[in-house]
């Protein structure tokens, strides 16, 4: 049987998720900030999603979700993923825009409808700002690296989280560094100095505050991207 969720369970899933790390559980105060509500409101979808058994709520500590949460939350960013998708390549909707639009009404279309769009965009394997859409058995999202983890010779494909600054995205494209380009580390300087791009066959240098913000899909020497490491509980997996 389908899980049903409201649209504020269904949120607040997706913003336990991202809040999760491996050492801590996610704090009621930071799930409110994220979805722009009161504590006492959080709290309350809070333990509605405790009594449905998708969290574990344990007072002082924070909160963690269970197996079956984790699956409603990576389900979750799979449809506003595959919704993203949807407004940028059939409506025309820039990237940046999508992931406001999406969540307007992602919340109100059956399972059926996903499956459709998911199949009618010949199956996308990533999202328009280049994170990952979880195939519907994952429990898991895949963490991807940051840019500036990268080093000299390594080639990679950009992911810009749609949390970013509107300026930020601006100057982001004047260096052409948009969702889904590919780029080629050419030098990186000692002590936390920049990283010299090759962009669209142009050098690029970009500082390591902002190369510590974009994040990317590693190729290897073929072209072929490697694998990248299952990481549950990540603050790194940015947008939703």
């Amino acid at each position: 049987m389908e899980l049903v969720l409201t649209k504020s369970e269904r949120e607040a899933l997706k913003a336990i998720y991202r809040l999760t790390t491996a050492e801590s559980d996610a704090h009621t105060g930071a799930v409110a900030d994220s979805l722009g509500v009161s504590p006492g409101t959080a709290t309350t979808t809070v333990k509605r999603l405790a009594d449905r058994g998708l969290v574990l709520h344990r007072p002082y500590r924070g909160v963690e979700l269970t197996p079956a949460g984790r699956r409603a939350a990576v389900s979750a960013i799979r449809r506003h993923r595959i919704v993203e998708r949807f407004l940028s390549d059939m409506l025309g909707y820039a990237w940046n825009e999508a992931d406001r639009l999406a969540g307007s009404f992602e919340h109100d279309l059956p399972q059926e409808v996903e499956d459709r769009l998911y199949v009618a965009l010949d199956r996308p394997e990533t999202c328009p700002h280049g994170f990952p859409i979880p195939r519907p058995t994952e429990g898991d999202i895949e963490a991807l690296p940051t840019l500036y983890e990268l080093e000299p010779g390594d080639t990679a494909q950009v992911a810009v989280p749609g949390s970013t600054d509107p300026e930020v995205v601006a100057f982001l494209e004047s260096l052409g560094l948009r969702p889904g380009v590919q780029v080629e580390v050419r030098e990186k300087h000692p002590f936390d100095g920049p990283l010299v791009l090759r962009v669209e066959g142009e050098d690029r240098t970009v500082g390591e505050k902002l190369a510590r913000q974009l994040f990317v899909s590693r190729d290897l020497p073929s072209g072929r991207q490697t694998p990248r490491p299952r990481q549950a509980h990540s603050r790194r997996e940015q947008p939703a």
